[in-house]
């Protein structure tokens, strides 16, 4: 792999998991500084969450059938930017909730594009992934580390305004990317794509993933909001979520050892049945510092060691020529229907912190469910083209 491919695709992923970084923990709390109730805060992360079931599909057909997937990450990150602007201007429920979702309709299209130009280009040595993926960890931590501070400092309005220069980033950054070549692309054979989803195995691997990104819910809208309830100033809200990103980093790194160790299954159930616990700890114990942080450590396998294992297993089960679409169909409906499902639920349980532990109860519940589901998981080995 060239090296300036390395070093772009790098990049991309730094700004895109940095607004993350931003998005994912401060959203709450800007929304809360604006006036929002929790229930209101449940309903707009649901909505925007439910944009990812449309537009991965839609964009993932014409990147299936041009093989132009940069010129889609090029035009969802600028429109991405555009949306994302409008919260400075949009202080009302219904306007704020559009250009929100907005946002999230085209942020959306642009991951599984980035993931599919990523594996082409290491087609010969997949190992390159994590090194590539681990930068996206890196922003996420630079940016909800600087973002708790700067929030604190300022105010929540400056959530905006870290926004913005973070997709402006994201838009230089997709302008100085190449489209990877793919040699000899094979016509494989033309199973309908509709009988690789409706596979029993697949589906069980859906579910499981459904019930895990539920449980997510919680944290993805409150945390932050729990953790300033608990009294940490805002650098150390950072710090914890810094802490869950360090320890996905190593999993990144290290991901070679733990998939020649165990099964694809394994590691899978594995996954999401420890998430279980760590939603018990965070909902029970979090006014603890060394809780909190075991808690966050956990972040490894709940959201690096399983994506890691998720990707492989749709590039096993899916033909070259539809990595694409089912990695759509994949972030459309685990990550949007359980992130929106999630978040709603979330929404109607926190009523202001007081649900709080009820709420987290939810998570590791659901959490227990996914991973019962994945026990019934075939446990095939890994093929050689699997993320190792």
């Amino acid at each position: 792999m060239a090296s300036k491919q390395f070093v772009g695709l790098s990049i991309n992923y730094f700004w895109y998991f940095g607004i993350l970084g931003l998005v994912v923990p401060f959203l709450s709390v800007f929304l809360d500084a604006r006036g929002f109730t929790s229930l209101e805060i449940g309903e707009i992360l649901a909505v925007i969450t439910a944009a990812k079931i449309v537009a991965p599909s839609l964009w993932a057909q014409l990147a299936d059938k041009s093989g132009k997937q940069l010129i889609i990450v090029r035009v969802g990150a600028l429109l991405t930017l555009i949306c994302f602007s409008l919260i400075i201007w949009a202080y009302s429920y219904w306007p704020l909730m559009f250009s929100l979702a907005m946002f999230s309709l085209f942020m959306t299209s642009i991951l599984p594009q980035l993931e599919v130009m990523t594996l082409n280009s290491i087609r010969k040595s997949a190992k390159i992934y994590g090194r590539i993926r681990l930068w996206g960890s890196i922003g996420f931590i630079i940016v909800a580390m600087l973002s708790g501070e700067l929030i604190e400092r300022y105010s929540a309005e400056a959530f905006s305004y870290i926004g913005i220069v973070i997709l402006v980033g994201l838009c230089i950054s997709t302008l100085l990317s190449k489209q990877p070549r793919i040699a000899n692309k094979v016509t494989l054979d033309n199973v309908s794509i509709k009988t690789k989803v409706f596979n029993t195995n697949f589906l069980l691997f859906f579910f499981a993933g459904l019930m895990l990104q539920m449980s997510f819910g919680p944290y993805y809208v409150f945390f932050a909001l729990y953790l300033q309830n608990l009294a940490y100033s805002g650098f150390l809200i950072g710090l914890f979520i810094a802490i869950g990103v360090v320890a996905e980093i190593g999993i990144f790194v290290f991901a070679a050892l733990f998939f020649k160790s165990f099964s694809l299954k394994t590691l899978i159930c594995m996954s999401i049945l420890l998430t279980s616990l760590r939603w018990f700890v965070v909902g029970h114990f979090a006014d603890s510092d060394m809780a909190l942080a075991f808690s966050q450590l956990m972040h490894a396998l709940s959201f690096g060691l399983y994506h890691s294992a998720s990707i492989a297993f749709i590039q096993r089960h899916f033909n070259t020529n539809q990595q694409s679409r089912g990695q759509a169909i994949y972030i459309g409906g685990v990550y949007g229907v359980g992130g929106a499902v999630g978040a709603y639920v979330a929404g109607i349980l926190w009523q202001d912190g007081i649900g709080a532990v009820i709420t987290f109860d939810f998570a590791a519940i659901t959490a227990l469910i996914g991973g019962i589901l994945a026990l019934f998981l075939r446990n095939k080995p890994i093929i050689e083209r699997a993320i190792n």
